[in-house]
């Protein structure tokens, strides 16, 4: 296990890791993910959506959705069709409070500095019972390099993410195991030493090839009411509500 960062600034990594990525990438349906079952009720219920950090892998319905991220290819393609697009950082959104009754976050708050004001900005651009999907890594002990070169300041301790989610007004009504990250510690660690080496290649191939795969291979989503057992979970999606 190697160490997460404890005083290094990632905000450039995470730039040129996600501009590099999306601008040889091909935009993915949101139909496609496991997500769609669960996403599709609640966007049929929700006028007004705003998702965070989608890159080119949205997950809400892309026309007249409002989208938020750090990325210009990636906002170019979601206006393209027909995405309502800004460029912000999760910690600072210009949006008024309260207009959103369906937020979804994903796979971000682990890439901010200031998780604590990333958290508070969703809870008030979100409505009173508004929706709000989160997905984050687990678990300080399971950092491996992965975690580095995708631009991750932090692996959760379950408890002080349910703290933080709590203490910002934000109840868990659901949640399952999630990630789409490889299982097996050699292809894992290829595909690091392959992104380090050649970074421009293995986008490719990633983009082209393993994405493609990785979206087959997908299982269903186990939902449960309230929290999963996190013992062993490598990231978990929490589906909650703005109290």
């Amino acid at each position: 296990m190697t160490t997460p960062p404890t005083t290094a600034n990632l905000d450039q990594v995470n730039q040129q890791f996600y501009d590099g990525l999306w601008s040889s990438a091909r935009l993915v349906e949101p139909e496609r993910f496991n997500t769609w079952p669960i996403v599709e009720t609640l966007a049929a219920e929700s006028e007004h959506r705003l998702e965070l950090g989608p890159g080119l892998r949205p997950r809400l319905p892309i026309p007249e959705t409002c989208f938020a991220d750090i990325s210009e290819p990636a906002l170019e393609a979601l206006a393209e069709r027909g995405g309502l697009v800004s460029r912000a950082a999760i910690d600072a959104l210009p949006f008024d409070d309260d207009c959103f009754d369906l937020v979804c976050a994903l796979d971000i708050i682990e890439h901010v500095a200031d998780d604590e004001a990333a958290i508070s900005e969703i809870a008030r651009v979100s409505q009173p019972g508004a929706t709000i999907m989160f997905s984050t890594p687990l678990h300080p002990e399971y950092w491996t390099p992965f975690d580095e070169i995708v631009g991750h300041y932090r692996r959760y301790p379950p408890d002080q993410l349910k703290q933080m989610l709590g203490d910002a007004g934000i109840e868990v009504q659901r949640s399952a195991i999630f990630g789409m990250k490889p299982k097996s510690s050699w292809l894992l660690d290829f595909g690091m030493w392959f992104l380090k080496t050649h970074p421009k290649t293995a986008m490719r191939y990633y983009n082209r090839l393993f994405m493609p795969i990785a979206l087959k291979r997908q299982a269903k989503l186990q939902l449960v009411d309230g929290w999963i057992e996190t013992d062993g979970v490598d990231e978990v999606l929490l589906v909650c509500r703005k109290a």
